[in-house]
């Protein structure tokens, strides 16, 4: 099968029994935060955070769910975005020091330098499994499908259809996995030049404020993608071994000097 059609094959499997992006995207999700930096366009069909030196925004979904798959198109800040973050997440509404959390979030970078996809997975409030990737597509040209899937047996983060991690549950080892906790779906635009641009080094520049993002055609259901909701079939590790060999720039499990006594032991786990 050639890439096209791989991906094509994929694209597909996503879509049977889930939902279909119908009416307005404020019927899904709300503004959250950002004293009218967050708005929905007039027809219905685009929510717009923006940033500046005074306030980010952020929005939430109307619903919690207990897994699910959700797809939201974005596009990201253009031209420098250092020092932005654009998120994407879920995260459990109980007490913090248990919370469950699957995060997407969107690194700014200077012009003509590439976004780092940032994700992790937060399970019983522990975390520190992150995993960073770059784009195959300039993200702020034009909108892109992201995706969460979340079930019994793991989660699934894509990109364009395209699966780039796989978290299993190993809860039966004693690896924490989120399975009990409903959770809601949270967007945000804020500023962490702190850390954000490699490591904090490169500042966000006020004088391009305000800085925009948009999302659209959200889409979430409570039932899985057909051949996803187990594991993956042969085309859809073919197409993440694709992504991560070619675009996966940081993995805990392979951070030596983190972990010097050893990886986590889900990082021997296949």
């Amino acid at each position: 099968m050639g890439w096209a059609a791989l991906v094509v094959a994929i694209v597909l499997g996503l879509c049977v029994g889930g939902a279909l992006a119908t009416g307005r995207i404020d019927e899904g999700l709300e503004v959250m935060w950002g004293d009218g930096r967050g708005s929905v366009s007039p027809d219905g069909n685009v929510m717009t955070l923006s940033l500046d030196r005074t306030s980010g925004s952020g929005w939430r979904s109307r619903n919690t769910y207990l897994f699910a798959r959700v797809d939201l198109q974005i596009k990201l800040v253009a031209n420098n975005s250092a020092g932005t973050v654009t998120t994407c997440y879920l995260m459990s509404e109980g007490e913090w020091d248990i919370h469950d959390e699957v995060d997407l979030e969107f690194l700014g970078n200077v012009t003509g330098q590439p976004y780092t996809l940032h994700t992790n997975v937060f399970a019983n409030g522990t975390g520190g499994k992150e995993q960073q990737f770059h784009l195959w597509f300039d993200p702020t040209t034009d909108f892109h499908t992201y995706s969460i899937v979340w079930t019994s047996q793991h989660i699934l983060v894509l990109v364009d259809g395209t699966p780039i991690r796989e978290v299993k549950n190993h809860a039966d080892k004693g690896i924490p996995y989120p399975s009990w906790q409903r959770m809601r779906l949270y967007g945000s635009l804020w500023n962490a030049d702190d850390w954000a641009t490699q490591g904090g080094r490169v500042k966000t520049d006020w004088s391009q404020a305000p800085f925009v993002a948009q999302y659209r055609n959200f889409t979430a259901s409570s039932s899985a993608p057909v051949g996803y909701d187990q594991e993956m079939d042969a085309n859809a590790q073919q197409a993440m071994r694709w992504a991560r060999d070619n675009y996966m720039v940081y993995d805990y499990c392979a951070d030596g000097k983190r972990f010097t006594q050893g990886f986590p032991p889900e990082c021997y786990m296949p």
